[in-house]
C-alpha cells in the first residue's frame, strides 16, 4: 500500500513514514506560510502601542520556546519508541487501527509545526520596534 498521508496524520506513521527531523518540519512551515493557531492573538498584540507591544510579544515568544522544548523532548521519545516498535514488529499489528505511538507521533509533529510557525511569525514582528511616540 502506498503511503499518501502527510506527517501530521497517524496513518503516515502506520504505513511506515519516517519521523521528520526538526529542520525538515521548519522547512515545511516556511514553505506553507502558516502562522500557527495563535496568529490572531499575536496579531492583536502586534497592534498594541510600544512598549506594551514588544513586552507582550517577548512574553508570548518565551512561552512558545518553553512549549517547543517540551514538545521536542516528547517528539524525540516518541520517535525512539516508534523505531523500537517497528524493530520488534509490533507497531502495526492491527490492520484497521493506528497504534498509540502512531497517534502520538502525528500529534507531536503537529505541536512542533505550530510552535515553529509561531516562532517564525513572532521573530518577524519582534525584529522591529514601533515608534514610542506615535499617536
Amino acid at each position: 500500500m502506498q503511503n499518501t498521508y502527510e506527517p501530521h496524520h497517524p496513518w503516515y506513521y502506520k504505513l511506515g513514514g519516517k519521523a521528520l527531523y526538526p529542520k525538515q518540519i521548519i522547512k515545511e512551515v516556511k514553505a506553507s506560510g502558516y502562522r500557527g493557531y495563535l496568529q490572531d492573538e499575536i496579531s492583536k498584540i502586534d497592534n498594541k502601542c510600544e512598549p506594551q507591544r514588544s513586552e507582550h510579544l517577548n512574553k508570548v515568544r518565551s512561552k512558545v520556546v518553553e512549549d517547543l522544548k517540551n514538545n521536542m523532548s516528547i517528539y524525540r521519545k516518541c520517535s525512539c519508541d516508534l523505531r523500537k516498535e517497528r524493530e520488534k514488529g509490533i507497531a502495526n499489528q492491527d490492520r484497521y487501527f493506528c497504534s498509540d505511538i502512531n497517534m502520538s507521533m502525528s500529534l507531536k509533529h503537529n505541536h512542533l509545526y505550530n510552535n515553529f510557525a509561531h516562532l517564525i511569525y513572532l521573530d518577524e514582528l519582534i525584529i522591529y520596534q514601533l515608534d514610542l511616540f506615535a499617536a
